[in-house]
């Protein structure tokens, strides 16, 4: 029997005598649970109380996922803690409602099962997953500063352990389904063909399974009522030394909830006031800017199968073993064997560790050819230039690829500051020129600036923005200038740090007032982390369109050798695992540091969109946020400039010019009509 009724976004049908409800939301790529999806749930669960069934199997009608979350986009229409409160209250019942129900329920899980998705799987009796890495789980709530509402900090602690359910809510990861299998968050893992089996039978146990029956020792010691304040207090020291409470609060909050044994009223009015915050609010605004640029992205196609990259140093090396990874066949090609050596043998330890099954790494590294002659230029759909940062060297090794490739590859610089007209010369067609700079360490940082020079076609913008989407990466489009959008802004940061290390004051202190402001890592020693030659080699670049002042100090070091944590000293002192060694000086509060650190940075920023090296203030933000790690408790730095106010910025700026030099005189661009201005994020 198959009597299917559908209400919306929901189907429900009788297979076997079992009830199986599919969501598949109406004009979306994945599912989430908006208002009026939870809704229709709700109405569905009606039916169903009254149906008599052997059980309830949940699922999803979309190929990609089970459930992605909350409807993000709908926490920007709330703007009052109460309402928040109370929308948190109702996804709660309808779980309930699921958890209550007389008959078995399971949740058949693949793709993303994360947020709302996975605390509505929490409610069924049991779950299975999919056994495959592409099936993740988890709580991600806390990177959009909140945690979760519809009773997850209540049903995860019993179920998997309290360090376990900690683990997941404060740190945001996702787990594969084999993971979340050996933790007890999932009660079977089969392959994709057998899912729907395994979970009818799964609905025939005469009793429900005891959730955790052999959880050990460890695991339920920390919720013992009398231990809870001692292992809240251990972990909170632990949080301390990594967030800052005044900048992310809801890690703290999941905590007490957890310190407290809260229940789901506590949870929802903590969720509540959490979501109205400065700090959600500014990182959910981070987080859509992000799915605006994968959306730009997936309206593209980049016939790209084969990838070859030119230069096997550091980031060409990890460029190659990040493709590779994501599915692209690769070539690595070097005129040094050794370079070639250690980037195959960096790639297999890597894919070790991501991929965990040997015959998963194995097929990975398959994908990864070492090419010392460059055979794999005559295949390649997309060659990638990422030798050393110099015009010269970049033009004679385009004019030699230009004369191999096929005239449909896609040719792409990953230089970091090189205008793209200085490199078209060396090409008879330099439409099919792009800039694809990504960011070092290339496994973490989110960003690709897909850069446009004068002769770049819109077909290879396309292309290059798809193939970034298809790496997990966000592409952000830029005008060709000096330094592009990131290097351009984060350049005079980098060298105002180091001007105010020649003026005496102590370094430790310089990134001490960086981190205290929300940067993940102080100015000093990120320039020692990239490297002080390629630190002068990009200022040097810049220094000229820019009017950057490149310290003495910087080019002395550089002359004598110290290039940073790659040398074992640069203005830090390194030891043998690469540690900075730290003396941890006063602090002194005479001199303006923060102000002459970030305002060097909204200062550019300006002059960027000025230039429109980028199309507006929300470009800004997504560059500098996802690839620099600007504070994003601040939601970017024109989201900030906005709430210090233009002419508060330009006052300060103009003190600071009088005190400090013409550097920090205003750019013409602060006070321009609209500059500023934000456009709408609607979804795409």
């Amino acid at each position: 029997m198959n009597d299917a009724t559908r209400a919306g976004h929901w189907q429900l049908e009788e297979r076997d005598g079992a009830l199986i409800l599919t969501l598949d939301a109406v004009d979306q790529n994945a599912n989430v649970l908006s208002a009026a999806v939870l809704q229709e749930l709700d109405q569905q669960l009606t039916d169903i109380e009254n149906r008599e069934a052997k059980g309830l199997v949940i699922r999803s009608g979309k190929r990609n996922a089970f459930i992605v979350g909350a409807d993000v986009y709908e926490f920007q229409k709330i703007s009052d803690s109460a309402r928040a409160a109370e929308l948190a209250r109702a996804g709660q019942l309808v779980f309930n409602r699921i958890e209550k129900l007389r008959m078995p329920t399971v949740a058949v899980l693949h793709g993303n099962c994360l947020g709302g998705g996975l605390e509505l799987s929490l409610a069924c009796t049991y779950r299975v997953a999919r056994e495959d890495e592409g099936t993740r789980l988890g709580l991600p709530e806390v990177k959009l500063g909140i945690h979760p509402g519809f009773g997850g900090t209540v049903r995860l602690p019993p179920l998997i352990g309290h360090f376990a359910a900690l683990d997941l809510m404060l740190t945001g990861r996702t787990v594969s389904s084999r993971a979340a299998k050996r933790l007890g968050l999932v009660d079977e893992i089969v392959p994709e063909r057998h899912l729907l089996n395994a979970a009818l039978a799964l609905l025939n146990k005469k009793k429900k399974r005891h959730r955790r029956r052999k959880a050990k020792l460890l695991q339920r010691l920390p919720g013992w009522w009398p231990l809870r304040g001692l292992t809240a207090r251990i972990v909170g020291k632990q949080l301390h030394r990594k967030v800052n409470p005044d900048h992310y609060p809801s890690p703290y909050r999941m905590v007490e909830l957890w310190r407290k044994r809260a229940s789901q009223e506590d949870e929802a009015l903590s969720l509540g006031e959490l979501l109205v915050s400065r700090t959600s609010r500014n990182l959910v605004h981070i987080f859509l800017l992000g799915e605006d640029c994968k959306r730009s992205g997936r309206r593209e196609q980049h016939d790209v199968r084969y990838v070859h990259v030119v230069g096997a140093g550091v980031m060409g090396a990890d460029i190659a073993m990040w493709a590779a990874f994501k599915g692209f066949q690769v070539s690595l090609q070097d005129t040094r064997a050794d370079a070639l050596g250690r980037a195959v043998k960096k790639a297999h330890g890597f894919y070790m560790k991501k991929l965990k099954a040997p015959h998963a790494a194995q097929e990975a590294m398959d994908r990864l050819m070492p090419d010392l002659n460059g055979h794999g230029l005559h295949r390649a759909d997309l060659v990638i230039e990422a030798i050393v940062e110099n015009a010269e060297a970049k033009r004679g090794l385009f004019k030699k690829i230009d004369a191999v490739v096929r005239p449909e590859a896609l040719l792409a610089t990953n230089t970091s500051s090189i205008p793209l007209e200085e490199l078209a010369p060396a090409l008879k067609d330099p439409s099919r020129l792009v800039g694809l700079h990504f960011f070092n360490p290339v496994p973490q940082m989110q960003l690709v600036e897909i850069v446009r020079g004068a002769q770049t076609g819109e077909a290879a913008l396309k292309r290059a923005r798809a193939f970034s989407v298809a790496l997990d990466r966000l592409p952000l489009d830029v005008k060709s200038s000096a330094g592009f959008l990131v290097n351009r802004v984060l350049m005079p940061y980098l060298m105002e740090a180091m001007l105010l290390v020649e003026e005496g004051l102590p370094m430790e202190g310089v990134d001490r007032a960086a981190t205290d402001f929300g940067m993940p890592m102080g100015p000093v020693l990120l320039a020692d982390t990239v490297g002080l030659d390629i630190c002068l080699s990009v200022a040097e670049e810049l220094s000229g369109p820019l009017g950057l002042r490149v310290p003495e100090k910087l080019r002395e070091m550089v002359q004598r050798g110290e290039l940073g944590r790659k040398s074992g000293k640069g203005f830090y002192q390194y030891d043998s695992k690469g540690k900075p060694k730290l003396s941890h000086p006063t602090v002194r509060t005479d001199v303006p540091i923060t102000e002459r650190l970030i305002l060097r940075m909204l200062d550019e920023a300006v002059a960027c969109l000025r230039e429109k090296v980028v199309a507006d203030a929300d470009a800004v933000d997504t560059g500098m946020v996802y690839g620099t790690g600007f504070a994003p408790y601040l939601g970017g730095p024109m989201r900030y400039a906005e709430t210090l106010g233009e002419t508060g910025i330009c006052s300060t700026l103009e003190r600071l010019a009088r005190e400090y030099g013409e550097r920090f005189k205003p750019d013409a661009g602060w006070g321009t009509s609209g500059l500023m201005a934000r456009r709408e994020l609607t979804r795409g």
